[in-house]
């Protein structure tokens, strides 16, 4: 039997609500669902792919053009 994930939400969470929440998975990756939805849909990434998307989170590669 599978161990359950402890999700886990960021401590930048104002209201704890209406946020995505996270869990570490066995290697190294990373799950992510909506806070609002628990028993919904959860996206899993490697952990290569989720340092990429923080890499780019971080040097702005997202930020909507104004």
């Amino acid at each position: 039997m599978d161990k359950p994930l402890t999700w886990f939400k960021s401590t930048a969470s104002a209201n704890g609500q209406s946020c995505v929440e996270c869990a570490w998975l066995p290697g190294g990756g990373i799950a992510v669902r909506d806070s609002k939805h628990p028993h919904g849909a959860v996206l899993s990434f490697t952990a290569p792919t989720w340092h990429a998307f923080i890499a780019g989170v971080r040097i702005g590669e997202f930020d909507k053009a104004i």
